[in-house]
């Protein structure tokens, strides 16, 4: 049973209905039911607190993590980008909400008032493709005026003409921050995705996809798809990293006396953990006017947590060292750069355990001898997690050990992950980050190219020796902006955020299968401590804590997907 099938989910903070009084007869109906569906839903997953505290565990526990610990030895975590579960597999077979069944509520776009439906979706402000391109043997370049008069529905994406846009061709970027999301989602609703975006009525674009168009959805017929995954913090990719890897996000207690008091963003009434960015008096009032203004959009929350796009304390950082300072670190008085961090991350956990690990980059030894030419071909500074902690501070062993370069291109000669995996030497837990232009991202990569790249690694690891013993997860950072109709699960203040595709590929997932379990980015996490008997992070087992409070089981920790012996 899903936590989302008949009524939006509200989010914590904002009001339902306009009134969140225990009187408000809408309130009640969807309360009951949270309540309700929370109680029904079985159990997916150890309950995270249980591991924390140490309590009894059932036997069918002890038999599954006996199991997990005797067949699951390596885990590799592909980490792709900015793609929704709907832009990608909206119709995919088996889902429990296909696309082209989603009603009509569940998909109306509201004007910024909250309360009118748009008469049609806005124009696709700045173009589709406003690069020229040549794909196939074909030119595209696509401007705001030659797609109009959408209606206010989902639709496949094309060309000027109308035929179906070639996954090889780059778009224009989406927002992705952290409050524009929850104004979107617009308290599980996922009714305001065109009113709070800057790319118009883009964000209901999707790929009509098939075996045929991505390789990838080949590989999720064979294995284990997951439709109802959500991603682990609202907003975009870099607070999405530093949640894959921690589960929480960075906290700078004396924000408002320095100089990054300037990016403290202003939100509507006092409450500092309020949902919704203060609209400028200037900010146009309708959808189709344009895209909305705000009195300040930043990377702080009013109570110091960073929360949007910050700069690596070390170097590579899109911000170089301080002019006579440490080469290996970003300038630190530049207010843009987030100050080293020393609380838990998953790495700690396993490396505390004893247990091999490693991130692989790609492009990341690339930055590192190229920092001071600006030739660096693609590589996302915000993309490696763990060159915002102490812990991983160049000069530290722990950099040299797990910090890995995964070099470039498509093939082993270049790409060092694919050379380890051949050769069988990929630690018990992998992370892999593709380079920029394989990772999928809107606005400087296109789709088939990381389809490509993520089907040709998991190809090296099918051949791998190490093989029968690998559970594979594929799975983006975050929605990158595109609507989704499945409203995330009340969950805590940071999330989750809207829905995005997860794979299961391992010899040891289930075949054919389309898993309805819910789970956000973090369910990884949960994986990864269940079978290496880690100590759970706090994140984690806050979430669950805030799961229990909204009337809701824990999220899955991916072992449904899977079919042990």
């Amino acid at each position: 049973m899903n936590q989302n099938d008949d009524l939006p989910v509200p989010h914590p903070n904002a009001e339902l209905a306009g009134d969140d009084s225990p009187d408000n007869p809408e309130r009640r109906r969807v309360l009951t039911g949270i309540a309700a569906v929370g109680l029904g839903l079985a159990l997916s997953g150890c309950n995270t607190e249980e591991l924390a505290t140490g309590a009894p565990r059932s036997a069918a526990d002890l038999r599954l993590d006996a199991a997990l610990n005797d067949q699951v030895k390596q885990i590799v975590v592909i980490y792709a980008e900015n793609r929704s579960f709907a832009n990608l597999y909206g119709n995919f077979p088996g889902l429990q909400h296909p696309l082209d069944a989603v009603p009509a509520e569940r998909y109306v776009q509201l004007d910024r008032d909250g309360k009118t439906p748009l008469p049609q979706l806005p124009k696709i402000w700045g173009g589709l493709v406003p690069q020229a391109q040549e794909v196939d043997g074909k030119r595209y370049m696509i401007g705001e005026r030659d797609i109009v008069d959408l209606n206010n529905k989902p639709f496949r994406i094309t060309d000027a003409q109308g035929a179906p846009l070639p996954n090889g061709v780059i778009t224009r970027d989406l927002w992705h921050r952290f409050y524009q999301n929850q104004m979107q989602i617009n308290a599980g609703r996922n009714n305001q995705f065109v009113a709070w975006a800057d790319s118009g009525g883009l964000v209901m674009g999707h790929y009509r996809n098939s075996a045929e168009t991505l390789r990838i959805w080949n590989l999720a017929q064979q294995y284990t798809l997951c439709d109802n995954f959500f991603m682990a913090a609202f907003g975009g990719s870099w607070l999405n990293h530093i949640f894959l890897i921690s589960a929480q996000a960075p906290l700078v207690p004396d924000v408002h006396n320095t100089a990054a008091k300037q990016f403290v963003s202003v939100i509507e009434g006092d409450d500092p953990t309020g949902t919704r960015l203060k609209v400028a008096a200037h900010s146009p009032a309708s959808a189709l006017d344009g895209p909305p203004k705000f009195v300040n959009d930043g990377l702080f929350t009013p109570d110091g947590y960073a929360v949007n796009t910050m700069a690596p304390p070390y170097q590579p950082s899109f911000v170089p060292p301080a002019p006579g300072g440490n080469p290996t670190t970003a300038d630190l008085s530049n207010p843009r750069v987030l100050p080293p961090q020393s609380y838990a991350t998953i790495g700690d956990r396993l490396s505390d355990k004893g247990v091999s690990w490693a991130w692989y980059a790609g492009a990341w030894q690339y930055a590192i001898d190229h920092k001071d030419t600006g030739d660096v071909p693609d590589f996302q500074y915000h993309h490696q997690p763990f060159n915002y902690f102490v812990n991983y501070a160049p000069g530290t062993d722990a950099r040299r050990q797990h910090l890995r370069d995964a070099g470039v291109g498509d093939d082993a000669s270049t790409n060092r992950l694919l050379a380890d995996i051949d050769a069988g030497r990929l630690p018990a837990v992998t992370f892999y980050k593709p380079q920029g232009n394989l990772n999928m991202h809107a606005g400087y990569a296109d789709v088939e190219s990381g389809d490509r790249h993520i089907a040709a690694v998991i190809d090296h690891l099918q051949r791998s020796p190490q093989w029968a013993n690998t559970v594979v997860i594929v799975t983006v950072d975050e929605n990158g902006g595109w609507w989704d109709p499945v409203s995330p699960p009340k969950g805590d203040r940071w999330g989750p955020g809207s829905r995005i595709p997860a794979l299961v590929v391992s010899p040891l997932a289930k075949k054919g299968y389309v898993d309805h379990t819910v789970y956000d980015t973090n369910s990884i996490l949960r994986f990864i401590t269940r079978v290496h008997g880690l100590k759970p992070l706090e994140g984690v087992v806050a979430r669950d804590r805030a799961f229990a409070q909204n009337g809701l089981a824990p999220l899955g920790d991916l072992t449904s997907t899977l079919a042990l012996v």
